[in-house]
C-alpha cells in the first residue's frame, strides 16, 4: 500500500505520505461542522429580521433535503469520474449557499442559500469518504475516521459561542458571511491527494440504472413532509399523502438491496448508519427542552449535556481506531448500539424531581461515546465490504441512510410531542411527563434492534470481480481496492 508499510512500520496519518491529506480532510470536516453547530444559534435571530418566521422550519429543511440530492449525486459521480468533481463542486455550491445566506434581504433568498448549503455538504462529505477509501490502506482508516470524528469536537464547545456573539453583538450575517473565505482553503490543499486518486477505479465504473430522478424524488418528498409538519389544517394531510407517494417507492432503491430485511452484509452495514442515527439525534433533540422546561435549567447548563456529547463521541471513535484495539468491528457496533439504547433509557431517570437533572450530561456522554465507536466502526466496515468501483456509491447509501432515519425519528419524536398538545397536564407541567417518556422508550427500543442487528454484520470482505474477459484465456482476475 505505502512504503511505510512495505518497510514493515506502522503508517501514520500524520506521516509524510498522508499529513497534508489528513490535515485537509479534518480542516474541511471542522468548517462543516462549524456551519451545522452555529446557524442553529444564530436563526433565531436571522428570521426575525427577514421577516420569515413562517417559513423558519423551511430553513432547515431545505439544506437537508438538497444535501440528500448532493449524496446521492456524488455517490454516482465518484464511481464514474472519481471524487474531485464533486468536492471542488461541493466547496463552491457551500460557499455560494453561505454569501446567498449572509447577503438576504429577505427569506427566500435565506433559504435558497440554505439549500445550496446543503447541496455542497452533500456533494463533500460523500466524497471524502470516497477518497478516505481510496487514499489510506485499511489498517489506517479507523484512525482518520477517529479524527473527523474529533473534528466535531471543538466546533460544538465554540460554534454555539461564537455564533452567539457575532448575532447578539454585531450581526447574524457574520456567522455565514465570516466563514466563507475559509471554506476553500482546506480543499486547496488536498487537491493534490485527491487528484492522484481521482478518475473510475482499476476495474472500471459500474453500469447500473440512473438514481438521480430516485433520488430528487426522494428529496423532494422529504421537503413535502417536512413542509407539512408546519400545517395545522387539512393541507398537511393532502402533502402528508403526496410526499409519502414520492418517498416509499424511492428511498428502498437508493439503498443495498435487503436493507430494510437487514440481509446480512453491506445492506446491514448501512442500515445500522440509520438505526444509529435516528435513535441518538430523536432522543438528543427533546433533551435540551426536557431540561430546560421540566428540570428548570438554564439554557446554558442543558447545553453542556450536548457539549459533553462531542466529547464522548470523540472518545468512543478515538478507542475503536486505537491499533491496540483487537475486538472484532461488528462487537464494535453492538456494544456502541446497546450503549447508545441504555443511555436512552437511562435519561428516563431525570424525570424524576429526586435526581439531580446535571446527571443527564453524564448519561448522555456515555451513550455519546458508544456513537462514536459505532459509527466510525461502521464506516471502516463500509469500506470492507464494498468493491472500490462501488465506494461511491455505498458511501452515498450510508449517509442517505443517516439522513433518512434522522428526518424520520425526528420527525416521530415530534409528532409525539405533539399529541400532548390541548392534554391536560397531570404533572404540574407544560407538558406531562408521560410524552418524554414515550419519546426516549421508542428511541430506546430502536437502539436496542441495532444491538441485535449488529450481528448480522460478522461477514467476509467480498472480493469485487472484474467482468469477464473476451476470451479463454484464463480465469477472470479479482481486483481488490
Amino acid at each position: 500500500m505505502t512504503s511505510s508499510s512495505a518497510a514493515g512500520t506502522t503508517p501514520r496519518i500524520l506521516g509524510p505520505e498522508h499529513r497534508k491529506l489528513t490535515l485537509g480532510i479534518v480542516a474541511t470536516v471542522v468548517f462543516i461542522a462549524f456551519e451545522a453547530m452555529a446557524v442553529a444559534t444564530a436563526m433565531p435571530k436571522a428570521v426575525p429580521d427577514l421577516d420569515g418566521v413562517a417559513l423558519y422550519a423551511l430553513a432547515f429543511s431545505g439544506f437537508f433535503t438538497t444535501s440528500l440530492l448532493g449524496m446521492v449525486i456524488a455517490g454516482e459521480t465518484c464511481d464514474r469520474r472519481g471524487p474531485r468533481l464533486p468536492i471542488i463542486a461541493g466547496a463552491l455550491a457551500f460557499t455560494i449557499g453561505l454569501l446567498l445566506a449572509g447577503a438576504a434581504q429577505s427569506m427566500w433568498p435565506f433559504i435558497a442559500g440554505r439549500a445550496a448549503q446543503g447541496l455542497g455538504g452533500g456533494l463533500v462529505v460523500v466524497a471524502l469518504y470516497v477518497v478516505v477509501g481510496r487514499s489510506y490502506p485499511e489498517s489506517m482508516r479507523p484512525r482518520i475516521f477517529a479524527a473527523m470524528s474529533a473534528a466535531w469536537v471543538v466546533p460544538s464547545i465554540v460554534g454555539p459561542l461564537v455564533a452567539g456573539l457575532l448575532a447578539d453583538h454585531a450581526s447574524w450575517r457574520w456567522v455565514f458571511l465570516g466563514l466563507a473565505p475559509f471554506v476553500l482553503l482546506p480543499v486547496l490543499a488536498i487537491m493534490p491527494s485527491v487528484r492522484a486518486v481521482d478518475g473510475p477505479p482499476p476495474s472500471g465504473p459500474v453500469i447500473r440504472r440512473r438514481r438521480m430522478p430516485l433520488a430528487l424524488a426522494t428529496a423532494t418528498g422529504m421537503g413535502i413532509l417536512q413542509y407539512a409538519g408546519t400545517r395545522p389544517d387539512l393541507v398537511a394531510l393532502a402533502l402528508v399523502v403526496v410526499g409519502l407517494a414520492l418517498v416509499v417507492p424511492s428511498v428502498p432503491r437508493l439503498l443495498p438491496p435487503g436493507t430494510l430485511r437487514v440481509r446480512r452484509g453491506l445492506p446491514t452495514v448501512v442500515l445500522m448508519r440509520g438505526i444509529l442515527a435516528g435513535s441518538f439525534f430523536g432522543a438528543e433533540a427533546f433533551l435540551p427542552l426536557l431540561l430546560v422546561a421540566e428540570r428548570g435549567l438554564s439554557s446554558t447548563l442543558a447545553g453542556l449535556s450536548l457539549t459533553g456529547a462531542a466529547l464522548g463521541w470523540a472518545a468512543g471513535s478515538w478507542y475503536q481506531g486505537r491499533p491496540r484495539t483487537v475486538v472484532p468491528r461488528y462487537l464494535l457496533v453492538r456494544f456502541g448500539s446497546a450503549g447508545v439504547s441504555m443511555a436512552i433509557a437511562l435519561l428516563g431517570l431525570v424525570l424524576l424531581p429526586a435526581i439531580p437533572a446535571l446527571i443527564a450530561a453524564l448519561i448522555w456522554m456515555f451513550g455519546a461515546f458508544g456513537m462514536g465507536m459505532a459509527m466510525s466502526s461502521i464506516s471502516v466496515l463500509l469500506f470492507q465490504v464494498s468493491p472500490v468501483e462501488e465506494h461511491g456509491t455505498n458511501s452515498a447509501a450510508m449517509q442517505l441512510s443517516d439522513a433518512l432515519f434522522s428526518i424520520a425519528f425526528v420527525g416521530l419524536a415530534g409528532t409525539i410531542f405533539g399529541s400532548s398538545h390541548g392534554a391536560e397536564a397531570t404533572t404540574g407541567t407544560s407538558v406531562p411527563m408521560w410524552v418524554y417518556a414515550v419519546i426516549l422508550a421508542v428511541m430506546s427500543a430502536l437502539a436496542g434492534f441495532g444491538a441485535w442487528a449488529a450481528g448480522r454484520l460478522n461477514v467476509p470482505a467480498p472480493e469485487p470481480v472484474v467482468p469477464e474477459a473476451a476470451d479463454d484465456a484464463g480465469p477472470a482476475r479479482h481486483v481488490g481496492p
